[in-house]
């Protein structure tokens, strides 16, 4: 037998072995019919393929296996799209002038045709035998048919589920690439930031009057927060990519005046000087304190964004025997429809005034927090606020 070499013939036989209920159906088959040879075959204008077989027979065909088509009754079925079954092809008025009884030697048949749901001719589940069938042929063929249709069924659901895994995987790619073009992005708009930034400083060592001095220092705090939100951007791409929000660990003892310095940043940034601090460290703690005052500085500014200004808000960071604690806390009440998605990217409020930033700053000290093996969790009802706490495990060094 030559060796099957199309494509979708070879596509099609897959599909079919897929299937985990035909060696059942192919089974069920065999024992309606008394038949030693059962089989689903592929049948085109041009082929008929053995696409799964269940032979005691020694008729010989396996999977990929084909007839000349010509050859068989399945071409009439094709055509027709009538179901053929007789018991004993010598008696019968028709088949026992027949060519196919004939070339193949055969006294019972039964096959049927397997449809798609949308109609579509897929092939036959067909029966046979040397000997004469021992059944009643009307019971065979609505049997064998329901079977037909099941097959068919399940045709449909391998193909929907290869369109689904389709289009996820073209999904996948897209958001790859999408992401891999932020962070490329990210990096390129690095170089004509820093010119300006170099230009915008060289101009001030001239700069003679007030406006000038005003409009560079516009310029310096445009460079600033472009800056910042080049890194939100590089920070998300990295958290997409899968690689996670890369940090440096490191045994330090000055975190606490790291943390205190990052609460004057926000509260001259944000005008809210109203952020009381209680800060309780000993001792050193291994993490990154850089990527550790980048979460603080988004959960502060996110509190001063979306807290009540008559309200303080309120920064607790201590050693517990569990592990390192930072909690943030605002009389601010996040949405209960809001809470499923407050760590995704760029998630706002519906209908929320426009803000500065792109809406990455919770979403980025999430995945701070992943990096350190710890985790950002939330809290906020109406009576008690909102209240952010970030707790990581006691970590050593590598």
């Amino acid at each position: 037998m030559d060796t099957l070499t199309d494509p979708d013939l070879l596509n099609d036989i897959a599909e079919i072995g897929r299937i985990q209920a035909v060696p059942r159906i192919l089974e069920t088959v065999a024992h309606i019919t008394g038949s030693r040879f059962a089989a689903i075959a592929r049948v085109t204008e041009t082929t008929w393929t053995a696409c799964a077989t269940l032979d005691t027979l020694g008729f010989g065909l396996v999977p990929g296996g084909q007839l000349v088509l010509e050859t068989t009754i399945c071409d009439e079925i094709r055509r027709s799209a009538t179901s053929v079954v007789f018991a004993n092809a010598s008696a019968h008025p028709l088949y026992s002038t027949h060519h196919t009884p004939r070339i193949y030697g055969l006294e019972s048949y039964a096959s049927v045709p397997i449809h798609r749901p949308d109609g579509t001719f897929f092939g036959t589940l067909c029966a046979i035998d040397s000997a004469p069938g021992n059944f009643d042929e009307a019971h065979v063929q609505r049997s064998m048919e329901l079977l037909a249709e099941l097959i068919g069924n399940y045709l449909d659901k391998e193909d929907r589920l290869l369109q689904a895994e389709s289009a996820l995987s073209d999904a996948h790619r897209a958001a790859d690439l999408r992401d891999q073009f932020i962070a490329v992005l990210g990096h390129d708009l690095r170089s004509p930031l820093q010119a300006i930034s170099i230009a915008a400083d060289s101009l001030s060592i001239d700069a003679n009057s007030e406006r000038q001095h005003r409009m560079l220092a516009h310029i310096a705090s445009g460079v600033t927060r472009m800056d910042g939100l080049i890194n939100d951007v590089l920070d998300f791409a990295r958290g997409r990519l899968g690689g996670g929000i890369p940090i440096s660990l490191q045994a330090t003892s000055t975190l606490d005046a790291e943390l205190k310095r990052v609460v004057d940043e926000v509260a001259i940034a944000t005008g809210c000087q109203d952020i009381q601090v209680q800060i309780r460290l000993e001792g050193t703690v291994v993490c990154d304190p850089s990527r550790l005052s980048q979460l603080l500085a988004n959960l502060l500014t996110n509190a001063a964004q979306h807290g009540e200004r008559s309200s303080p808000i309120t920064l607790n960071v201590h050693c517990a025997p569990n592990g390192f604690i930072l909690a943030v806390h605002n009389a601010g009440v996040i949405p209960s429809s809001s809470m499923d998605t407050i760590f995704s990217p760029f998630s706002r409020e519906k209908g929320e005034r426009p803000r500065p930033g792109l809406g990455l700053g919770i979403y980025i000290a999430s995945e701070i927090a992943r990096s350190h093996g710890g985790t950002l969790s939330v809290q906020s009802n109406e009576a008690a606020g909102t209240l952010f706490t970030f707790q990581m495990p006691n970590a050593t060094l590598p």
